[in-house]
């Protein structure tokens, strides 16, 4: 009976543990986003943005980050992170929907497939997704 005991303890502890923090979206979710809604009416739709830019016209960020850790005792580690960025005009409607997350090590946009090459926020979006699958933790906003 202790056998099967300290057996059941060993293999929950090397259990990988699967963790979502942040900004949980589906696709359905994403396509009701519509060029033309008002800030008001994205937000109720997906809610509060975890970070709101502060230059330009607006964008609005939505950010999800899964962890995984391996063994019980061990720090959990970033997996993968998506962003959902919503851009907006000058009249504050939304002007572009933008689905970032890692393909092949390099930032890119899910919807156009393509990889940002527009100012500062390129910076931004490489902050955010830099230590997945290095070990490293970073805290994120909103998790």
């Amino acid at each position: 009976m202790l056998l099967v005991g300290a057996l059941a303890v060993t293999v929950t502890a090397c259990a990988v543990r699967t963790s979502q923090h942040g900004a949980i979206f589906t696709e359905a979710e994403i396509q009701q986003i519509q060029q033309g809604m008002t800030r008001d009416q994205v937000e109720l739709t997906l809610g509060s943005p975890n970070a709101k830019s502060t230059v330009g016209d607006g964008v609005y960020y939505y950010i999800s980050t899964k962890t995984e850790q391996p063994v019980g005792f061990m720090a959990p580690q970033v997996v993968d992170r998506r962003v959902l960025a919503v851009y907006f005009d000058e009249n504050r409607q939304v002007e572009r929907v933008a689905h970032y997350g890692l393909e092949d090590g390099k930032v890119i946009d899910f919807i156009t497939r393509k990889t940002p090459t527009y100012g500062g926020e390129e910076g931004l979006l490489q902050e955010l997704f830099r230590n997945i699958g290095s070990g490293v933790n970073p805290s994120v906003s909103g998790s």
